[in-house]
């Protein structure tokens, strides 16, 4: 018998439905990875490779865009002479500063809403929650009186209390409901043992770790891309990356060259630390999801 030939037809529908998923990554590249690569390329061009205009033909733009020579003197102009060494040292400070502090007082108010019951819970963790709702310059001001009586404007202590100010309630949110998921059993096993609650506490710490790392990734992610705390509060000895990259910009010269690496030395450390921490992150963020 002939063998016969199986031909496989696509409906209409799921093809238009392949066209829009192919359109949408399409876009999705130019509107992503198409800004980055000319951030790239750009902070390794000197003046007049930067200004070139491209060939006849040259659709785009896309042939200039990788015709040049490359050059490392924006990098070495950042780190010797604009001193951006020691902004992304006080970047790191800041935003991990106020990962550590965040967590530390978010956990202990996030186990006891989880295990208290009092009268007002939910009022509470709503009133908890909406200070999160103000709009960040609604407050501004009299935050900056607050700090400028205190003598924390310009001081990395003073930028890391601005960013727990704003990670806090978040991190309340969060952990809670990774120790909502952590069975009781645990702790009344412990207790019944002799521990008190901090010890309790200490002891179901290292279940809800992935959260925690999770949530210290989101508060570092904050902290390092700000730019209004970091304008205000942290003005004079605690500049930070977003704030010096501005700076680049000035009213009769813009600074093409060291502005486009500015960008490569802020964003690329955080794309990084994405790319070796994603797994985790989604596992993480997903602990407190579903109680069971």
């Amino acid at each position: 018998m002939a063998s016969r030939e199986i031909v496989r037809y696509k409906s209409p529908a799921r093809t238009a439905f392949s066209v829009l998923v192919i359109l949408f990554l399409i876009i999705f590249f130019v509107w992503t990875v198409l800004p980055l690569a000319i951030m790239l390329t750009s902070s390794f061009k000197d003046l007049l490779d930067a200004f070139k205009l491209p060939a006849e033909g040259d659709w785009g733009g896309v042939g200039v865009m990788f015709d040049f020579k490359p050059t490392g003197a924006h990098y070495v102009e950042l780190f010797t002479e604009k001193h951006f060494g020691e902004y992304m040292r006080n970047s790191l400070i800041a935003s991990l500063g106020s990962a550590v502090v965040s967590v530390f007082l978010g956990s202990m108010a996030a186990y006891a809403l989880s295990r208290a019951e009092f009268r007002g819970k939910k009022d509470l963790l709503f009133w908890i929650i909406s200070t999160r709702m103000a709009p960040v310059v609604a407050v501004m001001v009299p935050l900056y009186v607050i700090f400028r009586s205190s003598g924390l404007v310009g001081t990395l202590p003073g930028l890391i209390l601005a960013y727990t100010t704003f990670n806090l309630p978040f991190a309340i949110w969060i952990l809670k409901g990774f120790f909502d998921n952590v069975p009781y059993a645990i702790e009344e096993a412990a207790l019944c043992d002799g521990a008190n609650r901090w010890q309790a506490l200490r002891m179901i710490m290292p279940l809800v770790a992935p959260g925690v790392g999770a949530f210290i990734v989101l508060c570092v992610l904050f902290g390092w891309n700000d730019f209004l705390f970091a304008s205000i509060i942290g003005s004079g000895g605690a500049k930070t990356l977003p704030v010096a990259t501005a700076e680049l910009v000035q009213p009769v010269k813009i600074q093409w060259g060291s502005i486009m690496a500015a960008g490569v030395v802020t964003t690329v450390p955080m794309m990084f630390l994405g790319l070796l921490i994603r797994r985790y992150l989604v596992t993480g963020l997903t602990m407190g999801a579903v109680r069971e």
